[in-house]
């Protein structure tokens, strides 16, 4: 199977899981699709930069040494898009802890979601 460009990975849209950092402090970023790329930082919106970062230099390697680079999880069956309706007043909660954190609204309901989910206990 011929591998597609370089440019094709490197705009691809990966999901990442966002979590706290429990032993330093701060949050890891991790791409569940790219085995070991990880990037971290002081607040959300550091972590998500460092891990931009990582995440392109991770791909460039793996590209670079012929490794396989796998496709983004599911990009056909989910768009990463969901329309929310909440109240006015937790609209406004969110959008001025967003500010406060240095992220988009969205980045950090993202990020809230992500310990939910990351906190159920998943029956076998």
């Amino acid at each position: 199977m011929k591998r597609k460009p370089l440019e094709y990975y490197l705009k691809a849209d990966y999901p990442f899981t966002v979590r706290p950092d429990t032993n330093d402090g701060g949050y890891i970023i991790e791409f569940p699709d790219l085995h070991y790329c990880v990037g971290t930082g002081d607040t959300i919106a550091a972590a998500i930069a460092d891990a931009m970062i990582v995440k392109e230099e991770w791909l460039k390697a793996a590209y670079e040494d012929g490794i396989a680079i796998p496709e983004p999880a599911n990009a056909e069956e989910y768009s990463g898009r969901v329309s929310l309706r909440i109240p006015k007043s937790l609209h406004k909660s969110v959008a001025e802890v967003a500010r406060k954190e240095g992220v988009s609204t969205n980045q950090l309901i993202s990020h809230l979601i992500s310990l939910g989910i990351g906190g159920i206990k998943r029956r076998p």
